[in-house]
């Protein structure tokens, strides 16, 4: 028996309609947000301790990249995964199940997201 199918399945080469993108970056922000939640409630605990606490929290938004960075992350994952979610929502209520609603749905959240992402990006900084 001769066997002609890919033994290797290369996923680099293969391309994903947008709905399967926005599926995948779905599940991302999600597990993006669960590894982001405890460090987003320390710096919430941090803001309403005292003031000294707020002030240094100030003080490492102001100066630190990376945590500029962190909460921007958390801010578009959190985006995403509202309007990935709600699209998911009015799917399961019977609207724009057909695969031409789905495409356009997918690309909408897509442009959405970052449109919401770049103002987020310029509010923070």
């Amino acid at each position: 028996m001769h066997d002609n199918r890919p033994i290797n399945l290369d996923l680099t080469t293969l391309k994903f309609p947008v709905m399967a993108i926005t599926s995948i970056l779905h599940r991302i922000s999600g597990i993006l947000l669960f590894l982001l939640f405890p460090l987003m409630i320390y710096f919430f605990e941090m803001s309403l301790r005292n003031a000294g606490t707020f002030a240094q929290l100030h003080a490492w938004l102001e100066t630190c990249l990376l945590c500029k960075l962190v909460v921007w992350g958390f801010g578009v994952a959190i985006l995403y995964h509202l309007l990935a979610g709600l699209r998911h929502i009015v799917m399961d209520l019977g609207y724009g199940e057909t695969v031409e609603a789905g495409q356009k749905t997918s690309a909408l959240i897509l442009a959405l997201t970052i449109g919401l992402s770049l103002l987020l990006g310029i509010w923070l900084w």
